[in-house]
């Protein structure tokens, strides 16, 4: 039986208690990625870690907006978190280091300047690199093959699923891969200071970045459905706010229901949620992976041309100066569901005019149309 196996998927227990191999010091930990949800999970990592070894020293954080950095050492104080000058001073000088970024390409990036800065001060203590990026997950086999050239260093998967109101709980489900030792280690630390528990699928590192995808499929899915539904609520004169209630009396899921509500007041501010471009990365990566694995999902194909129309449509807004938001979150996806019924993308309040309406005010002076 493998290794792995002994650490129950249903029960966070074993990860929770302390490897047998007790520590002198605790180890000093550094945070790439300061997005929405690594925001939150530095956050209640610095507040609630377990003290059994004694205080955490100030994790080290970088981003590469200093501002957000700076936002979280207001927040919880210098005492709990440091600026790192680069990520390269993370890679030196921490034993457990968080990878959190917005996409593959720059996960690339930011692991080549990891290991660039490694070859000239290799590790001499053991050092766990935690990636909990979205990323495709042939990726994790050249970020291993990075970082397991180096003597004592370990990479492990570890994405995270649920939404900022989960991660702002601690209620973050969390899904590794890879080696035992180090998924324990990196587990104690996690649980339950930043989620509820592990979700352990065995060495392959590619298991847990497949596992989030399909996830975030089943997310998206859901995020489909609704759109639909509410434009044909609209559509039909049934009124969005009856589609609303039946989600809160049957499908009372915090996230369905935070979606819902997003929909039905036009709140797509991506700053406070998860972006369309994240949506439609992961979209794409999800697609990948149904052809490789002929494992069709319709679903995904309709709700990737939604993001994509939605996508559009805010570009169109921003460049004429009327977008609302700087980033437009993913649950914008009913804007493509709208379009396609004839309605105003981002505004269920108005009601387009009929196809034949012509301005004749640009001919004749009069708001008149035909």
């Amino acid at each position: 039986m493998e290794k792995d196996s002994h650490l129950n998927v249903e029960n966070a227990t074993p990860y929770a208690s302390r490897p047998r191999s007790p520590k002198l010091f605790p180890p000093q930990i550094g945070c790439i990625g300061l997005g929405n949800i690594g925001f939150l999970m530095t956050r209640n990592l610095a507040m609630n870690a377990p003290k059994d070894d004694g205080p955490l020293p100030p994790i080290m954080i970088w981003n590469r907006t200093l501002s957000k950095a700076e936002k979280l050492i207001q927040l919880v104080g210098e005492e709990k978190c440091r600026i790192a000058k680069d990520p390269e001073q993370i890679a030196r000088e921490c034993d457990i280091i968080f990878v959190n970024l917005s996409n593959d390409d720059v996960v690339r990036e930011i692991y080549s300047r990891l290991t660039i800065s490694l070859t000239h001060d290799p590790p001499v203590r053991h050092k766990i690199f935690v990636e909990t990026s979205t990323i495709y997950p042939s990726l994790s086999a050249e970020l291993d093959n990075m970082i397991t050239d180096f003597p004592n260093a370990h990479l492990i998967t570890c994405p995270v699923i649920g939404s900022p109101l989960v991660a702002e709980k601690s209620q973050l489900l969390l899904v590794m891969s890879g080696d035992y030792r180090s998924k324990q280690e990196v587990a104690y630390w996690l649980v339950p200071a930043v989620g509820k528990k592990v979700i352990d699928l065995g060495g392959d590192l590619q298991k847990a970045l497949t596992f989030k995808l399909l996830g975030n499929s089943l997310i998206l899915g859901n995020l489909e459905v609704l759109a639909e539904a509410f434009t044909f609520a609209q559509k039909s004169g049934i009124g969005e706010d009856h589609v609303e209630s039946l989600i809160k009396e049957y499908f009372p899921a915090p996230s369905i229901v935070n979606y819902a509500k997003k929909m039905m007041g036009d709140h797509f501010d991506g700053s406070q949620g998860f972006s369309i471009d994240g949506g439609i990365k992961d979209a794409t990566h999800i697609r990948r992976l149904t052809a490789k694995h002929n494992s069709p999902m319709p679903a995904i194909d309709v709700a990737h041309q939604n993001l994509l129309t939605a996508r559009a449509h805010f570009a169109r807004k921003k460049q004429e100066g009327q977008a609302n938001w700087e980033t437009l979150d993913w649950s914008g996806i009913i804007a493509g569901t709208r379009v396609s019924a004839g309605l105003f993308p981002f505004d269920q309040r108005k009601v387009c005019l009929p196809a034949f309406w012509i301005p004749l005010n640009a001919l004749t002076g009069f708001s008149i149309g035909l």
